[in-house]
């Protein structure tokens, strides 16, 4: 698969570029690569989608932030995936994004972006977005996983198609806007005519009115149903990171663009293992028997166990590090370490045979302080670490 291009690249802004500048840089493209300006090239149409991907990302303020900190990893996978803005079809353009052309016959493209479309160039509306939040053990963040999420949301009812009406055949075409949707006003002003547009009061906007109503969905075009979703969860996503399914939340009243399904990452805590970034941290206990006379000890690490060596002589702070057993980067190839901390642990209480042998021990002079250049502090061992 091709590697996706930068979404401010698509859209030839910088990172720092504002809402406005955004919607403009989006408008541009769009009219450079609409598909009525260039009928029958394929090559148009993809940038077109391009461009409307990139928008749909860069215009929402929490898809902008999780882009700019994780990338297109961050967006919960690749085009025609099912997260973020990949796998939209031109009907998705235009319905969620026609209205920052301008609306109605007195806005300047509003014809052109409207031709052709249906239900007289009105905009699909949008449902609402559903919130859930997903807890992740450490194993399923560092290898990343698959999980069946049940969900409560708001689909079309099958009887009536969506549209609220008896068998979805009793829709009449409102009789005040004449089924377009909007209302115009035309007044006297100083500078000649004004015309302005507002939606229709009468039908809100959809240029039909029910007659009978459907005895399933009482007119609304909508049911509560519960639902299986299979989600695909990247390795590497962190706590509170937020995915995001598109067209999978609440489809609106009576017709249009189902919202999107928020997927909230909680990380569950490790019995043992603690996580820093893409590195885990062990903390490894041993007596200053083994630490002085050296051992072989099984630590944990993630989905499983590995052996280390304890040199004779191992101080207490030593950190020692397992290459490749942390957790795989979101946006990249590498992976981390797990770092094994150790500890000398030393006894609360002792007998009195434990005593008499530790009296001995006192005076001898390999039991002496004797640190040398070698031996870091704990705060040299920590720059070292980062640095």
């Amino acid at each position: 698969m091709a590697q996706k291009r930068d979404y401010y690249e698509i859209l030839g802004v910088s990172k720092s570029a504002s809402e406005d500048e955004i919607k403009k840089a989006y408008r541009k493209m769009a009219v450079k690569y609409h598909p009525d300006k260039n009928p029958d090239n394929k090559e148009a149409e993809e940038k077109f989608k391009e461009a409307a991907e990139a928008y749909e990302v860069l215009s929402n303020s929490q898809k902008k932030a999780q882009y700019d900190r994780f990338g297109h990893a961050g967006m919960g996978g690749a085009a025609g995936g099912g997260f973020g803005g990949g796998g939209m079809n031109m009907e998705d353009i235009f319905s969620q994004f026609g209205d920052i052309f301008g609306g109605g016959d007195e806005s300047p493209f509003g014809s052109f972006f409207n031709q052709g479309r249906g239900g007289g160039g009105r905009r699909q509306r949008r449902g609402t977005d559903l919130r859930i939040k997903l807890k992740l053990n450490l194993e399923e963040i560092a290898n990343g996983v698959e999980k069946k999420i049940k969900v409560k949301r708001h689909v079309a009812c099958k009887s009536c198609s969506g549209n609220g009406s008896k068998n979805g055949t009793d829709l009449k075409t409102c009789g005040t806007c004449q089924g377009s949707g909007q209302v115009r006003q035309v007044q006297q002003t100083m500078l000649g005519q004004m015309v302005t547009s507002s939606t229709c009061p009468h039908c809100s906007g959809e240029g039909k009115t029910v007659g009978a109503k459907c005895g399933d969905c009482f007119g609304e075009g909508r049911v509560l149903e519960e639902e299986i979703i299979p989600i695909k969860i990247p390795a590497g996503v962190s706590n509170d990171m937020q995915l995001s399914m598109s067209g999978k939340g609440n489809v609106p009243p009576r017709g249009g663009v189902a919202g999107d399904l928020l997927i909230v990452i909680e990380e569950e805590a490790h019995d043992l293992l603690h996580r820093d970034g893409n590195n885990v941290i062990y903390d490894l206990y041993v007596n200053f028997v083994d630490a002085a006379l050296g051992t072989s000890v099984e630590v944990p690490t993630i989905g499983g166990k590995a052996k280390i060596t304890l040199d004779a002589g191992t101080q207490s702070g030593k950190i020692l590090r397992l290459k490749g057993k942390g957790i795989k980067e979101l946006n990249g190839y590498s992976i981390g370490d797990q770092l094994v901390h150790v500890n000398i642990w030393t006894p609360k209480q002792v007998s009195k045979e434990e005593t008499e042998l530790l009296e001995k021990l006192r005076a001898s002079p390999n039991f002496a302080p004797q640190p040398g250049k070698a031996e870091k502090g704990f705060f040299h061992k920590v720059r070292d670490m980062f640095s």
